[in-house]
């Protein structure tokens, strides 16, 4: 396509440059390897090109601590099944404490915190030290050794962050979901994975509202053939027992030092879940070593995060971006969380927040940004935000107005808009501190990432939108799916477009700067705020509990930077209409039971949904279809059992706000 007028919003100082992470690195290449670069381009073609001189520098520049070294860096560059850092011994969660245990140093903040139920909270590293050994301490009384699974069922909380780093200290295996999701939705996690022990709080406030969560722990608790042992926090209300469970404070009351279980590079760390379009979510295994080097990688260079920084990406704890959020630990920075509802009492809530704790680096949603914006809120008029540095995005492409109202309603900060996934607990592409900030653009792809545009042949596109895929390994790639023996829903998740190249399921676009822009999914996993969810669940809620509904197609209009727009399609039972009761009691069994991010905007009955030959339904073409591609491209109607279903679809016009 031909080159398009860009507008520069953002271009860093010459002083900003030098003083970056990235500029180090660079310099540090020159000094060290001999290399030098004119610019990022170059360095980010050096990178994918000499994938394991590229990451032998990431261990070494970074100093990670080992505790037996590495014999070869890459095995094989193939996927699925690269092998990396074979022989190395070391532990994820040491990196983060390896800089702050004596002295001074160990009473900076750690973490800093605020809640709807708690005013202002400062952890230090020395107490953060303490509270993750001494739990680490129970845990390991509890008979939880290296390879067992503990969960969790917390807020964004520093007691979550504390447990986390405990369970990595002992080589135990981590998972989270965020207390405002339904049991259902839990279940379909935790029970693949078959924990041990169980972590949880009594309920929660969000938005002014309490949510007493006592039931649902206990069903979880029943639920769980394999679980021994629950803790409780009490969060909600400070009294709050659960019988033969253990009190959390007791738990962090221990006085011992705190010690690492050396493990292997790709010993597992935690297992998050991305929903495909059908079946249960799928419980992705990602590695201590190649988790460790990823975060360093991108929080480091590409976000320019450090030890004198304050780091802030409000996410719940069953979004990937929490994970995101502990490894500002990994760079030294101090790590801002906040849990409850950011428009509670109004959206400036986050933006004070920000003040209050001098933050240098506000990541959130998307959404939120746009949402602030409509409100017409001025952020620098309502909070002093002179520390901040950089302000992050992700969860879903940032429009280009969203972009100007940061320049104008919040000061002079990078814009980091990012794209990656919980499938590498990584960004594909991202943000660069060397470089200017483009309107409606991230501004590169990542260094040792291997990112095009492919086209359905399977051919390189230059500046056209295409699929988003992976040419070479990542260290963060998942390790394997949870059960999943012979690796085929693995492959099949990822490799079966382009055999040995990853697809990740977005449309790009990789432009003549080499900056990206990302135009939404391509598949149909629905991606609400950046939490995914698959539609198999959202049906078996629809369908298994509603009588009155015979059958259902749920689509997502997400696309190029507008608003998600969830549309559910119902198909009546015989004799039943569909009414404003019935589409209340649709989306309040959705938000107790998956999740409020996926309650549908819009429900609306149709007299079929459209399904193929062998009988699925028609997720993607529909979703194309509405979207605006035209009927002969986006159907084939040869394919289909029953065409006429079209009809409805051909006319309807969301009614997006």
């Amino acid at each position: 396509m031909a080159e398009q007028p860009v507008e520069i919003i953002w271009q860093p100082s010459d002083a900003r440059i030098q003083a970056s992470r990235l500029y180090d690195y660079m310099q540090w290449l020159a000094r060290e390897r001999g290399l030098t670069f004119d610019d990022y381009e170059s360095l980010w073609q050096w990178s994918v090109e000499h994938l394991e001189d590229f990451w032998a520098s990431i261990w070494s520049y970074f100093d990670v601590r080992q505790h037996a070294p590495y014999t070869r860096v890459l095995d094989q560059p193939v996927m699925p099944g690269a092998r990396w850092f074979d022989g190395a011994q070391l532990n994820f969660a040491e990196q983060a404490f390896r800089f702050h245990r004596d002295g001074e140093a160990a009473q900076r903040p750690a973490i800093m915190s605020r809640s709807e139920l708690r005013g202002l909270e400062t952890m230090s590293w020395a107490e953060l030290e303490r509270q993750v050994a001494s739990f680490a301490h129970a845990l390991r009384d509890m008979g939880v050794v290296s390879g067992d699974r503990v969960v969790s069922y917390l807020p964004n909380v520093p007691e979550a962050i504390v447990a986390f780093l405990a369970c990595a200290s002992l080589g135990a295996i981590w998972s989270s979901c965020s207390p405002d999701m339904g049991s259902n939705s839990v279940l379909d996690r935790f029970r693949q994975i078959e924990p041990k022990v169980l972590i949880a709080v009594d309920g929660y406030r969000y938005g002014g509202r309490d949510h007493d969560r006592r039931a649902v722990v206990a069903e979880l608790r029943a639920s769980l053939p394999t679980l021994e042992q629950l803790i409780v926090l009490p969060y909600l209300e400070p009294e709050a027992r659960f019988e033969n469970a253990h009190d959390w404070h007791a738990l962090v009351a221990h006085d011992v030092a705190l010690s690492f279980t050396p493990v292997a590079f790709d010993h597992p760390l935690w297992v998050v879940y991305s929903s495909g379009t059908t079946g249960m979510p799928k419980p992705i295994v990602h590695g201590h070593g190649g988790a460790l080097l990823e975060t360093l990688k991108g929080h480091a260079l590409q976000l320019d995060l450090g030890e004198h920084d304050r780091f802030m990406w409000f996410s719940t704890t069953g979004w990937i971006m929490w994970n995101s959020q502990i490894g500002g630990l990994l760079v030294g920075a101090t790590v801002c969380i906040y849990d409850g509802n950011p428009g509670y009492p109004d959206l400036a809530t986050l933006w004070r927040f920000a003040e209050e704790t001098q933050m240098t680096f506000f990541g959130a949603g998307a959404a939120y940004f746009t949402g602030c914006r409509k409100a017409g809120l001025v952020p620098r008029e309502c909070a002093d935000l002179h520390h901040l540095r950089s302000v992050g995005s992700t969860g879903s492409p940032l429009p280009g107005d969203a972009y100007r109202w940061i320049m104008d309603a919040v000061g002079d900060v990078m814009i980091a808009a990012i794209s990656g996934g919980t499938d590498i607990a990584a960004a594909f592409v991202g943000s660069c501190p060397i470089k200017p900030v483009v309107v409606g653009e991230m501004q590169a792809r990542g260094l040792g990432i291997a990112v095009y545009a492919f086209d359905d042949d399977g051919q390189v596109l230059d500046d056209a939108v295409g699929e988003l895929v992976v040419t070479r390994p990542m260290p963060s790639m998942p390790l394997y799916f949870w059960n999943d023996t012979d690796g085929s829903r693995l492959h099949g998740s990822y490799f079966d477009t382009y055999p040995g190249i990853w697809r990740h399921g977005d449309w790009i676009r990789i432009t003549p700067r080499g900056g990206a822009v990302i135009y939404g999914r391509s598949d149909t996993t629905i991606n609400r705020h950046g939490v995914r969810m698959g539609s198999g669940e959202i049906y078996a809620v629809v369908e298994g509990q509603f009588d009155a509904i015979r059958d259902s197609l749920i689509v997502d209009l997400e696309y190029l930077g507008r608003a998600s727009w969830l549309a559910l399609f119902v198909v009546m039972a015989e004799g039943v209409s569909l009414d404003d009761t019935l589409r209340a009691e649709i989306r309040d069994a959705i938000r107790r039971q998956l999740s409020p991010r996926h309650t549908p905007d819009e429900i609306v009955a149709v007299e079929a949904v459209p399904r193929t030959l062998t009988g699925k339904k028609m997720e993607l073409p529909i979703k194309k279809l509405l979207l605006g591609m035209d009927e002969e491209n986006a159907v084939s109607r040869d394919a289909m059992a029953n065409p006429d279903s079209l009809a409805f679809f051909r006319n309807y016009r969301p009614a997006v706000a």
